[in-house]
């Protein structure tokens, strides 16, 4: 007993320190591409303004040496698996990789003079490092760090409302055990493991398709597969009800005896038609994922995350006595495919805001913003290609199958680790349940571009953003520029945070690839909700609406966000862009005209970012139509929401109350508005007070 006893401990130490470098290395790449965007984001806003109009202590203010010098380290960090194609076959190397994986965990959220772009590059680089080392001294544990690295990641946001709590000041204690943890198993290792004989088994090594496939399936998992929310934006499927299945289907393949059905399945096909038939099915999946909607789609992307689960174990492979391993350079390789695969899941959002180059770089213009602006409507194209190559290891390697379940003693600790997970993630993502406004004689509603999150400056604070709409008092909110699992964004749904953080009802529709749009909060009971999108040039955008019900009767409210104005040298001047604006308007009137046939829309507001200042022919149509601007002859201090340091301040949100021509009964009546100012977001909320009695 003594005996089985030990070689148990001496089989799990090594899983436990995997997956412990698995959690926190995944999630130190979700924060570090948020943080590039936002480092980026940042500087390029920087350029030509006058530093002394900014205010001191602005979040987001960087310098061009900041930048520079967390590029450079990025760029040592990345470069750290190369060190063990050279000194690789020291064991204890892993305890340096593990403990610079703790150490850039730690630093994230410790209040030093370390930027977190830094620490978070740390633990990135050390967590390539150490699985650089772990598939050349233990290639079997491999896809346990992954597998169970994204499933312990998915407990971590379920409990913070997908927004991961190892990034929260508040689970400082969390992070110091899990980094304290892992090097102190990093050290038991070692020390257990010093005179433990060398498995044959262990030696493996990531071939070049390997990497690929690494960095393919590091894409589909960050981007989608492993977020349940985002399957949720995709499939327009419940995410509480999400959570737990994608969950489930990420760590089923722990369950030695689920890889071994799987296996036998497989080996009933071609060989040389296995991996084709695999990455078929995902497709297929996939597609049907993303092109409908409801529980069949959100049960099809569920599929396609436990195909993907098992490809973690065709990523890498044992290695013979005299093979000659590139590990570490294929591993780089895979980073750079999950780079450009980034890049082109960011412009499939961002295709309506490149500009042409300047100066001596104007003749790519014909090329590289064509390019860019092309990636329109390609979020599903980027999601294959991301498939494509995270099969390739299992389509180029016909006679393996590394799905087995060689152990079965681990079945039962497995299964209730999976079991214990999934009824873990049920339960942290049960809604709170909001207290609902009922029975007053007015409302306060808002309207308030969020800018994903983001500050003037790109620095992100969605904290920030909720403290602007409690200090507002707003019972309704209509939101723009809401993102439900964006990796520019840190993979957060923001209507769903904002609203549990706030102890709201939320409705979200996507206007861009299922992930990108508007949203309304409301303590208010909602009994309705629909949405359409309106044509667009630039950004895809559309018109939400809810109906809630404050007392016997209802009021309708919509919500939208109308065509940016920007030149961006596409050849679409600022008067083709206003046509939009109006071609958009006069959509928004049909819907109304077939929403209130009798031409008498009762108590209605039309709110959000309409792109255009009060004296635009937007404006003015408006008010033609019965609608009065409660913010009109208010002083600028008091109307402005557009706030940018260097430009004018301007009033671009609006919340058009209908009074009717001549005013009708039952309608809302303005009593009063106001702006509050604070530097969440680039845009300030704009909050009216209604009286909803009926006349």
């Amino acid at each position: 007993m003594g005996e089985r006893l030990r070689r148990t401990f001496v089989r799990v130490l090594p899983i436990l320190e995997a997956a412990l470098v698995g959690v926190l290395f995944i999630g130190a790449t979700r924060f570090l591409i948020g943080m590039l965007y936002s480092r980026i984001g940042g500087s390029l806003t920087q350029i030509g303004l006058d530093p002394s109009l900014i205010p001191a202590g602005t979040p987001g203010i960087t310098t061009p040496n900041e930048v520079a010098n967390e590029a450079a380290f990025l760029v040592y960090m990345l470069a750290l698996p190369l060190l063990t194609l050279i000194v690789g076959r020291f064991r204890v190397l892993l305890i340096a990789a593990a403990g610079l994986v703790a150490a850039g965990r730690l630093l994230m959220i410790a209040n030093t003079n370390v930027s977190v772009t830094i620490a978070a590059a740390m633990a990135f680089g050390g967590g390539l490092a150490y699985i650089a080392l772990l598939i050349r001294h233990r290639v079997q544990i491999v896809p346990l760090l992954f597998v169970m690295g994204f499933s312990l990641d998915q407990v971590f946001r379920a409990v913070g409302n997908t927004l991961d709590i190892t990034w929260n000041p508040a689970y400082t204690s969390l992070v110091y055990v899990l980094g304290g943890g892992l090097a102190v198993l990093a050290v038991l290792n070692f020390l257990v493991g010093r005179n433990r004989e060398p498995d044959s088994k262990d030696a493996g090594l990531l071939p070049f398709w390997g990497g690929i496939g690494l960095g393919g399936l590091l894409f589909m998992q960050l981007s989608l597969l492993a977020l349940p929310n985002a399957i949720a934006g995709r499939s327009t499927f419940d995410y509480t009800n999400l959570a737990p299945l994608v969950i489930l289907a990420t760590a089923l393949p722990l369950i030695p005896a689920v890889r071994q059905r799987i296996s036998s399945f497989i080996s009933l096909f071609d060989p040389g038609t296995r991996g084709w038939s695999w990455m078929l099915v995902a497709v297929l999946l996939i597609v049907i994922g993303t092109r409908f909607q409801g529980i069949i789609a959100g049960l099809a992307l569920v599929l396609s995350q436990f195909a993907a689960s098992l490809l973690w174990w065709w990523v890498a492979r044992p290695r013979t006595e005299k093979e000659r391993s590139f590990t570490g350079l294929w591993l780089i390789l895979g980073v750079a495919f999950l780079v450009i695969l980034v890049l082109a899941d960011n412009f499939t959002y961002e295709y309506a805001y490149v500009q042409n180059l300047s100066s001596d770089l104007a003749f790519l213009n014909p090329i590289v913003p064509a390019l860019l602006r092309g990636f329109r409507g390609m979020g599903l194209g980027v999601l294959l290609l991301g498939v494509f190559l995270a099969a390739l290891p299992m389509i180029l390697s016909p006679r393996r199958l590394p799905w087995s379940g060689d152990r079965p003693g681990a079945t039962v600790p497995s299964i209730l680790a999976v079991a214990a997970m999934s009824i873990g993630v049920a339960v942290a993502v049960q809604p709170p349940l909001v207290s609902a406004v009922r029975d007053v004689s007015t409302l306060r509603i808002g309207t308030y571009n969020i800018h994903a999150g983001f500050n003037e400056f790109y620095s992100f604070d969605l904290e920030a953003i909720a403290r602007t709409i409690q200090q507002s008092g707003a019972d309704v909110v209509l939101l723009q520029q809401v993102e439900s699992g964006r990796l520019t964004s840190f993979g957060v749904d923001q209507a769903l945070w904002l609203a549990r953080r706030l102890g709201m009802d939320r409705r979200f529709f996507a206007t861009n690839e299922g992930l990108q749009g508007l949203a309304i909060l409301s303590r208010v009971e909602i009994t309705s909700h629909d949405a359409v999108l309106l044509t667009s040039s630039g950004n895809q955008t559309g018109l939400q609406w809810v109906q809630i019900r404050p007392d016997d009767s209802i009021i309708t409210l919509y919500n939208t966000r109308l065509e940016f104005l920007l030149d961006t040298g596409d050849g679409r001047s600022i008067e083709d862009q206003e046509q939009d604006q109006q071609r958009q308007l006069s959509e928004i009137f049909a819907v109304l005209g077939r929403n209130y046939a009798d031409g008498n829309p009762g108590r209605m507001l039309v709110g959000g970012t309409f792109n255009n200042i009060p004296d635009s022919s937007l404006s003015d149509a408006m008010r033609s139509a019965g609608f009065v601007d409660p913010f009109a002859g208010l002083a600028t201090e008091l109307s402005a929401t557009l706030w940018r340091t260097g430009y004018p301040r301007v009033q671009l949100d609006y919340l058009w109350v209908w009074q009717g021509q001549p005013r009708r009964p039952n309608v809302m009546i303005a009593l009063g508005a106001n702006t509050v100012n604070t530097a969440a977001s680039d845009h300030r909320m704009a909050v009216i007070e209604a009286s909803i009695r009926t006349q």
